[in-house]
């Protein structure tokens, strides 16, 4: 599913309104029965709501949502705020329509006190806002956002920039935001995620035509697309045929990374592993994981030499690896002997910021997963997700890796500047030792022959649904990464 601007979206709603054709107040009732479906299957009508309505197509949208709530019984009070002149021909009809008396927000007048009301309908802006809200629209927000009361928001919480950073502005922070047709850039940024709550995409039948032939370097890692890039296995098949991965991991106290990798790894379909850690953790890796083949370094407690890579199909190195000197020069060796995309993670990253100039050892269209801290260490400081996002793609152009910056809504990287946003995962997931599973993932799909940017995105979308079926399992406070392990299995079954 493509991610577009709102300008984008704004060239879809008139394509359609030209080519269906439907009116443009025919899109915008729609929008609305779209809406208003979604919240009777969710709200009772008992719940008193309060709508609060700019004068723009998003008022309008608001307009014609209190009528048909009106209309199915519920309780609805209607708010226009600064309706000091006409508002756009959509609000204006949908205003004219409207079967219940509304009230104004005005400058001179008083905020009403949205305590009273059981939820709040937000509708003044939406996608079309080119600047941060002043005045009484941004004393509506201040309101709403003090109640405490749930908000819904339609298409985009008001005050907030769709292609754009809003830190620091005035935004209504929404229970859930129910956005048209694509998802827009905001929603996907973690520095919005107070602002849009929950959200989902409501289809109001845009041209698909259109949609499809609109270029975006934005997208979604949905069910559908990892279902096309995961191969079928067949009967006739042995273990020669998915791969023999090699992962370079662990040192003393840090075993753990190691076993979790492993483990997720075989649980990930690879053929055949081999495990490269420190003297001291062999008796522990090869009770935890009999399945996998195990190397030790010469040294006890840390990594300082490099296995044969010559035959790995797939090198993943950095979980547990620690930063001692010796341990650069096992990093350095294996980027200079693999001739093939790799893996790295955790301490390779760190390792990377501190020697810069191992950067240009690393293999073409090689995958790193650093989460937020390792990224700042490789590319430096930012202002605001969006920022971050440009030095994402940047480093991904540049040194054509791809990067897999993790966190909500994981965001995937390609050196022709594509981005990938995942849709699975939660906050149970912030969790030690889960980065290990995403890099044991990841290294076990490569190695089995599937290229770099299908392994990184099935590896982070299926890391991410088992995570979530280990939530649905337990509970998001009591998960560890163990447990997304547990229920890799039953991710990938749902793409046999």
């Amino acid at each position: 599913m493509k991610v577009f601007t709102a300008e984008q979206i704004r060239e879809a709603d008139a394509h359609t309104i030209r080519n269906e054709p439907v009116t443009s107040i025919g899109l915008m009732e729609r929008a609305a029965r779209a809406i208003f479906q979604w919240m009777v299957n969710c709200y009772d009508p008992s719940k008193r709501i309060a709508v609060v309505c700019g004068t723009g197509n998003n008022g309008g949208d608001g307009l014609a949502v209190s009528r048909m709530l009106h209309e199915h019984g519920y309780r609805v009070d209607v708010y226009v705020i600064n309706r000091k002149t006409t508002g756009s021909d959509d609000f204006e009809t949908n205003l004219n329509r409207l079967p219940v008396p509304w009230k104004q927000i005005s400058e001179s007048g008083e905020i009403p006190s949205f305590e009273q009301y059981g939820l709040i309908i937000d509708a003044i802006f939406g996608t079309g806002l080119s600047r941060a809200a002043e005045g009484i629209y941004a004393e509506s927000i201040r309101a709403m956002n003090d109640s405490s009361v749930e908000i819904l928001a339609i298409d985009l919480p008001s005050g907030l920039f769709p292609d754009a950073s809003s830190a620091g502005m005035k935004v209504v922070h929404a229970t859930v935001t129910l956005t048209f047709q694509l998802p827009k850039l905001a929603l996907l940024m973690p520095e919005n995620g107070r602002c849009t709550g929950e959200w989902e995409v409501l289809d109001i039948g845009l041209d698909q035509d259109f949609i499809s032939s609109q270029h975006s370097p934005f997208s979604l890692i949905t069910a559908g697309l990892v279902d096309q890039l995961i191969p079928a296995r067949s009967k006739f098949d042995h273990k020669g045929n998915y791969g023999h991965g090699i992962i370079i991991a662990g040192s003393h106290g840090k075993i753990g990374a190691a076993v979790l990798a492993a483990r997720a790894a075989l649980r990930s379909g690879i053929g055949l592993l081999t495990m490269y850690i420190p003297r001291d953790g062999y008796p522990i890796l090869q009770s935890a994981v009999p399945e996998a083949m195990v190397i030790t370094d010469e040294n006890e407690h840390y990594l300082s030499g490099i296995p044969d890579l010559e035959g790995a199909s797939a090198v993943g190195i950095g979980p547990g690896i620690g930063r001692q000197a010796e341990t650069v020069y096992t990093l350095e060796e294996a980027l200079r002997n693999s001739n093939k995309p790799m893996v790295l993670d955790a301490d390779a990253l760190n390792l990377l910021a501190e020697h810069p100039h191992l950067k240009d050892l690393v293999p073409e269209n090689s995958i790193l997963t650093p989460h937020p801290g390792e990224f700042r260490r490789l590319v430096g400081e930012w202002n605001n997700d969006f920022e971050r996002l440009d030095k994402q793609r940047s480093l991904s152009r540049e040194r054509k890796w791809i990067v897999v910056l993790k966190g909500s809504h994981t965001s995937v990287s390609f050196p022709d500047g594509q981005v990938f946003f995942n849709t699975t995962g939660n906050p149970g997931m912030a969790t030690a030792g889960c980065g290990d599973v995403l890099t044991g993932v990841i290294t076990s799909i490569l190695a089995q022959g599937i290229k770099p940017t299908a392994a990184a995105l099935c590896g982070v979308y299926i890391h991410g649904y088992a995570g979530d079926l280990a939530r649905e399992a337990g509970s998001e406070a009591g998960l560890i990464a163990g447990d997304v392990v547990r229920y890799l299995p039953h991710a990938f079954a749902a793409f046999e």
